[in-house]
This record gives C-alpha cells, structure tokens and sequence, in this order.
C-alpha cells in the first residue's frame, strides 16, 4: 500500500515535463541533482533554528535592548471583573451599543468606564517592547545574513540573470543546498512558531504566505528549478531586514531613524515585488517556460503559488504606500490597518476617576503590536511584518 502511494505521488507525469525522467535527475559520479529526500534535514534544522533563536533572544537581543533603556513593561491590567470578563471571553472586542448599555445597568458603571475596561483588557495581552525589540532583532540578524549570502552565492554564478537557460537538469551544488536548507528550514520555524509569537492581525494571511513559501521552495527543489528558486528567495529576502530595523529604531525612540527605514523598506519592497518579480521572474516562469518546456501539472502547481504571493504583494503593497502617503500628507507615519491592538493610553481613566473625560495620546504606527510580510504579518507595519 505504501509502496502504491510512493508510484502514485512520485508520478513523473505529475511533478515532470514530458521528456524528462526520475532517471534522468539520478545522481552520477560527476554530477548531483536535487532530491526529495535532501529535504528531511530541514525539519532538525528548523528545530536547531529556533533553539539558536531562543538563546540570542535571551543572551543577546535583551541586553542590548536593556543597554538602550527598553524595559519590559506591560501595559495596565484591567480589573478582575467576572461579568466582564466572560463577555470578552465570548468575543475579544468591545461590545455592540446595546450590550454595552445592558452591561452599564447590571453594574452600575458607566458606559465609558465599560469601555475603558474592555481596552484595558485587551492590551494586557499585548506584549511588552522588550518582548518584540527581541523578535525583531533575532529576525533582522537571520534576514541580513541569509540576504547577503544569497546574493553572494548568485553573484557567483556566471550566468545567474537568465532564468530561461536551465529550466531543468540544473546541477545541485554545496551552497545552492545550503542555502535552499537554511531558507526552508527558517520558514518552518516561522509556521510553527508563528503560534507563540506576538498575535497579529494578519495570522492567517501571514500562515498563508508561509505555507506558499515553503510549497515555493519546495516544489521548486523537488523538480529542479533551482534557478527561479534561489532568485525569489533573494529577492523576498531584500527588504525584510530595512522592515525589522525600522522596528529596532522606534523601539528605541530614533523615531527619525524609523520613519527613514521604513521609507527605504517601502521603496525596496513596492519596487521588488511589485517590479522586478512579476516583470521578470512571473514573466519567465508563466510565458517564457511555456514556450520552451510546455506545461504540466507540477509546472501549474509551482505557478500557482508564485501567483498567490503575487497578490499577497500587492496587497501590502498598497498598505505600504497607504501608510507612506499619510506618513506625507501628516508629517509622520500614520497607524497600520493591520494593527489588532488598541494602543491608546489615557492620562484621565474612567476606571479610576468615575468616568472622567479621557484624553488619548497619538502613537507612533510602529508602537502597538509582525509588521506582513512581512511580512509581512500577520500592531503598526514596523511590528506587523
């Protein structure tokens, strides 16, 4: 039975073109070509990532964030309220009108002391800065690294421009393994971990853009398209360092130094994704590899995924340049649409002055809560990615 879904699954017909053959991708004494099982290392190697990650989070990121002042402080905790608390139990935002006037009879509190404490609530799971100052930096030193020894790797490459030359049979080398080992097994940790890290509004678009990106590279390991594999990785990996930089600086109140990075991180990400990857890499993949090598289903499974990314793109794109034209039009960049935190403080609280009226310090977009993409991404985009 096993042994039927290994034929079944491993069809050539399904994962190569017409005149290829597994025997044709063996490997031989002067040449190595990917296999599937190459790819069971990444599963150790994404524990190992995330272990080393722990360690530099504790022993390296917290330091420097405690040497730049940053401590852990946690937001103000609501007060235990049992009749509160089971309705934000039962739906995690602030209640319609309606209940929110039922609540003010059954407590005699005022409707905005209610809301106070429904605010309260929420932002006592937000994570301290310390907390995600830690995150960002292990992020920025993996990202920094992985990008520098991606376009070091490619640069090497003689012929790494044309896309079109190698569509298949393409030798595997000790760093192209690397480098395809590494950038797979950092995304696994980022699935898995994705569950304990800082929530963001955009868990589930950000649970997608892993699951592409490890089908991507994937797909593209497994039927030798190691070309356009190693190209969309470098170039997703361009901008995602400038993102969690911006996010270091505001967490150390550079704010200027912020706003800069993440007008450079825009410029590299609008301009990557949304020039250079579908100009050259979807056209070659979509059009030009159609004409030389035809279509087949693995080939539509591969494209599909790099479709989904896509359109992933263009929608933090146009958060991206939303954010940069209010940054424009007020000065300042304004607050992400992603963020799922309400990080307002208040010097007068209701909760504390019988309902007063509040007033609400503004915040930087980069104080609340991955920026996407990040990824962005599922707080403001320079925590949110």
């Amino acid at each position: 039975m096993a042994a039927g879904f290994s034929a079944w699954f491993w069809n050539e017909r399904f994962w190569l073109p017409h005149n290829v053959t597994w025997a044709d991708l063996k490997n031989t004494e002067g040449a190595e070509y990917p296999q599937a099982s190459d790819l069971y290392l990444a599963f150790p190697v994404a524990l190992a990532i995330f272990l080393v990650r722990l360690l530099f989070e504790r022993f390296i990121a917290k330091p420097c964030a405690l040497r730049l002042q940053i401590q852990a402080a946690r937001p103000r905790k609501a007060h235990p309220n049992a009749i509160l608390e089971k309705v934000f139990t039962s739906i995690t935002k602030s209640p319609d009108e309606r209940r929110l006037e039922g609540l003010s009879k059954q407590l005699d509190w005022d409707v905005r002391k209610i809301q106070s404490w429904f605010r309260h609530r929420r932002n006592q799971d937000k994570p301290s800065t310390l907390t995600k100052f830690s995150e960002s930096m292990w992020r920025l030193v993996f990202y920094f690294y992985i990008f520098s020894y991606g376009v070091r790797f490619l640069f090497c490459l003689s012929d790494f421009v044309n896309l079109i030359c190698v569509f298949f049979l393409q030798q595997l080398t000790v760093d192209m393994y690397y480098y395809y080992t590494v950038e797979l097994s950092f995304y696994w940790s980022l699935m898995f971990s994705q569950f304990t890290d800082i929530k963001r509004k955009d868990f589930f678009v950000m649970l997608l853009h892993h699951f592409a990106t490890v089908g991507l590279i994937t797909f593209s390991y497994v039927n030798n398209m190691l070309r356009v594999g190693t190209l969309v990785m470098c170039l997703h990996d361009a901008s995602d360092s400038l993102l969690e930089a911006a996010k270091l600086a505001n967490y150390a109140k550079y704010q200027r130094i912020c706003d800069s990075l993440f007008m450079a991180f825009g410029f590299v990400f609008v301009s990557t994704r949304l020039g250079i990857y579908p100009v050259w890499i979807l056209k070659t993949t979509l059009f030009e590899s159609w004409e030389i090598i035809g279509p087949y289903p693995s080939w539509w499974v591969f494209n599909t995924l790099l479709i989904v990314l896509q359109i992933l793109h263009g929608i933090w794109s146009y958060l991206i340049i939303r954010i940069a034209y209010k940054s424009i039009m007020k000065g300042k960049v304004s607050k992400d649409d992603r963020s799922d935190i309400e990080s307002s403080s208040e010097d007068d609280d209701p909760m504390t002055n019988g309902g007063g009226h509040t007033r609400r310090h503004r915040h930087s977009p980069y104080k609340g809560t991955n920026g996407t993409n990040g990824h962005l991404s599922p707080g403001a985009w320079a925590e949110e990615h």
